[in-house]
This record gives structure tokens, sequence and C-alpha cells, in this order.
């Protein structure tokens, strides 16, 4: 059971691992079959439905399978062992479908011409990528992306969860990693109207998504949590809150 499990977290950490690289490609229309501004254009009406139903399904199992009561009744049917791996894979695979069902709406919002202004929000753009991906580091990536736990199985060791720390960058802002992906989905010489939808889209369910997850933070660290709040913002960092 152990190294099923394992073998089903590497797998699905594979996942992970190939839809954020066509992230990349799809949000900044780099080298990948099928970005956010190529393929077919149907009727804009069509194209709007379509997308907002493709980021719906993406939003919310997403969102829903993060809270801790979906936890502990998911628990209750898969393994707890491979628990995040599943939400990792479920995420991955609705990530994919959106890149790949996607309908572009290319009415251009802003074009840049300016070579400085375009070498600057490209240079803005993989700043974000960046961002995510060290971002997941300074906590614990293996453990955010479930292999953490498959391991811990495999080897026959009782899983601990991750405690609470403030590693450098989250002393800056709370939540760096969305941080990250708000700069990279925003930077772009070119906003088609079908890149704004994405980027509106997306800022609003980080927004409601750090709603949920700092009150399941609060309700898991207490005072602990309170008192990092009080003390660091949450998106931009422009120096210590400091309340009281």
């Amino acid at each position: 059971m152990g190294t099923a499990a394992f073998l089903y977290g590497v797998l699905s950490y594979a996942v992970f691992l190939g839809s954020f690289l066509y992230a990349i490609g799809f949000v900044g229309n780099l080298a990948v079959p099928k970005a956010i501004d190529t393929g077919p254009e149907g009727p804009a009406g069509q194209a709007l439905l379509v997308d907002l139903v493709l980021l719906g399904l993406f939003a919310v199992p997403h969102s829903v399978m993060a809270r801790p009561g979906f936890k502990r009744w998911w628990t209750q049917i898969v393994p707890r062992s491979v628990e995040r791996s599943t939400y990792v894979l479920i995420s991955s695979l609705l990530l994919l479908l959106q890149f790949w069902k996607w309908q572009p709406i290319t009415g251009v919002v802003w074009n840049l011409e300016n070579q400085f202004s375009v070498v600057a929000l490209d240079a803005l753009f993989w700043l974000g990528w960046g961002l995510v991906l060290y971002s997941t580091f300074a906590i614990d990536h293996f453990d955010l992306f479930g292999l953490r736990q498959v391991w811990h199985r495999f080897r026959g060791v009782a899983y601990l969860p991750v405690p609470f720390v403030q590693p450098r960058l989250y002393r800056l802002v709370r939540h760096p990693l969305l941080l990250g992906f708000l700069i990279a989905f925003w930077s772009t010489p070119t906003m088609t109207l079908g890149h704004l939808l994405f980027s509106a889209a997306t800022t609003g369910y980080v927004l409601v998504g750090i709603f949920l997850e700092e009150r399941d933070l609060m309700a898991a660290h207490g005072e602990a949590y309170e008192h990092y709040r009080s003390e660091v913002r949450m998106l931009l960092p422009l120096g210590r809150r400091r309340i009281g």
C-alpha cells in the first residue's frame, strides 16, 4: 500500500509539474500548442460563457477541496496519505482542461509598443512565476504538493503537519505565492479581452481564496496567526502593519 501511495503521489506531482509549466506558456503565449490568445475564435458571447464555465470548474472544486471540513469527510473515502496528492491531481487536470478548451477573445485592451515597457512587463512576467515557485520552497514545496505525505507513508513513518513558520519572504507579505500569480497574469504588453477576463477572474478568485484560507489558518493557529496578520500585509510589501 505504501508503494502504491508513493507512486500515485509521484504521478500526481508529475501532472502538476506539467500543468504548471504549460500555464507559463499559456498565459504568456509562449511555445505551447494552445495559448490564451490562440486557437479558433468563435462568437464573443459563446467564448465568454465557455471561459467563465472553465474558470468556475477550476475555482469551485479547488476551493472546496482545500477546506478542513471537506478534508475530514474526504479522508473517510481516500487514505489520508494521498489526500493532498488527490487534491493536486484533480486541480491540475481541471487546469489542463481549461487550457485545452479555452476560447480566445482577441479584442485588444492595450498594446504597448515602447521597447522599455515591453521589456519591463516581460521581466515582471518571469518575476511573477519565479516568485510563485520560490514561495513554495520557502515553506515546504514537497508537503504542499503531497510528496512528503506519500514518502512518509512509503517509509512507514507517522506524518506530522508542517508547523506554522514565517520564512523571510513571508515576513514581507502573507501570500507571496498568490502575489506571484497576480504579477504574472497581469504583466503583458498586449492585453486582449480574453486575457483580461482570465486575469480579472483569477484576481477575484485569489481574494476570495485568501479570505477562506485565512479563516482556516485562524482556526488552526489562533493567536499566533492573528499576531502574524497584525504585523504583515496581505499582498503588497509596503512595510509592517504593526497594530496597537
